[in-house]
């Protein structure tokens, strides 16, 4: 007899530290009465106390299948999605489906904002819960059931330098090299002296063989992109990372084909209908799927969409508490052109609380477990920062 859904449940997980992402609040930053503020330097909305969202999904034996999304900003308005509307129509269905779960639930909203947003961000902390079910209930990790594992260990990059001087940015990078790592990137909005002296200073510190990229974080015009980009050149950027408005795809193209620097862009994708759009335009050079937005179900398509193309692969990792990294890493050994995986250092390392130590970044490289579904239980010490949300 089939083990089928019995109740999803969603949690909201408390990741707070004293420091905001990214690092101090800068000049004219000001945390509001709701806990948000805006980075001045690309007018995008954080929070000061991080967080995640997190789905279980439980089968009527009791298999527990964990997801996860972006929580950082109104994380109830997505709880709101899954407990209103999406766990209706999971309970009572095969795990085994999951894709086709995945594409019902997607075409449930078809006339009302379905290519983006929350719904599709609930709908990929489901879809991750399911194929660890799946995974589970099989005795196999993930990997395994996407068409097998490529890789042993994924290379992984340092993402972020949350310091407040730039003196202070560069020896966080040294110690990360002293540490095994060969990658960096640094965060634009935080980069106070700008682009091309913070490249400038992080080379001279780490030496010309080490990767340095550049988040500009959709900050600027194709025009000030392809500047900015020739100017950081003699640096020797590793990449430049979503150098302009995502809405503006033959922007993006422009930048692409003329600033002379490797373009990666696919942190805000949802779907391979995104991926498609740009990659058709050829205005990108990498694509960094997160799973956080995707769900393992269209972290698939695009991976497998951008390696028709011949194009890298290095997945994003936005703040959770690991489960979707779990995800990650997991889809990630399946896709044979994944390059590298971003690692958030100052969120992995504080809130990777789970029953064991499945999920390890060291000397720059990720493990990849063989446990079966996505790898990792939460631990007590993790349920005890999760809040449950109901209708």
């Amino acid at each position: 007899m089939k083990d089928l859904v019995e109740k999803v449940e969603v949690y909201i997980v408390d990741l707070s530290q004293d420091k905001p992402y990214l690092g101090s609040l800068r000049e004219g930053e000001k945390v509001n009465s709701a806990g948000y503020f805006v980075r001045k330097g690309n007018r995008t909305v954080y929070v000061k106390k991080n967080r995640s969202l997190v789905v279980r999904i439980l089968t009527k034996d009791g298999v527990e299948g964990w997801g996860e999304t972006y929580g950082i900003i109104a994380p109830q308005a997505t709880a709101a999605i899954i407990n209103d509307l999406l766990s209706g129509f999971v309970i009572g269905r095969d795990p085994f489906d999951v894709e086709a779960i995945h594409d019902e639930l997607y075409d449930l909203m078809r006339v009302r904002g379905y290519t983006g947003g929350f719904y599709l961000d609930a709908l990929a902390a489901i879809d991750i819960a399911l194929w660890d079910i799946a995974g589970k209930l099989s005795g196999l990790p993930v990997m395994k059931l996407l068409g097998g594992q490529y890789h042993q260990e994924i290379h992984a990059y340092v993402s972020g330098l949350p310091e407040d001087t730039l003196q202070e940015r560069c020896a966080l990078a040294k110690s990360w090299q002293e540490r095994g790592f060969n990658a960096v990137k640094f965060a634009l909005p935080v980069a106070d002296d700008g682009a091309v002296a913070e490249i400038k200073e992080l080379r001279e510190t780490l030496g010309e063989d080490f990767k340095i990229c550049c988040d500009m974080h959709w900050a600027h015009s194709s025009t000030e992109a392809i500047e900015l980009a020739r100017q950081m050149s003699p640096y020797n950027p590793w990449f430049l990372e979503a150098p302009i408005a995502t809405e503006d795809v033959n922007g993006l193209q422009n930048v692409a084909q003329q600033s002379g620097q490797t373009i990666a862009v696919g942190e805000e994708w949802r779907t391979v209908y995104d991926a498609r759009l740009r990659i058709d335009n050829k205005a990108c050079h990498v694509v960094q799927p997160e799973m956080g937005h995707t769900g393992i179900t269209q972290f698939m398509r695009i991976g497998r969409y951008a390696e028709a193309h011949n194009l890298d692969i290095i997945p994003h990792a936005t703040i959770g508490s690991g489960i979707f990294l779990a995800a990650s890493l997991q889809a990630s050994a399946a896709l044979k052109s994944v390059k590298s995986h971003e690692f958030q250092h100052s969120v992995f390392g504080p809130f990777r609380h789970f029953t064991n130590d499945a999920l390890t970044c060291e000397n720059g490289f990720y493990t990849i477990t063989d446990s079966p579904g996505i790898g990792v239980e939460p631990s007590d010490k993790m349920k005890s920062n999760m809040s449950l949300v109901t209708l």
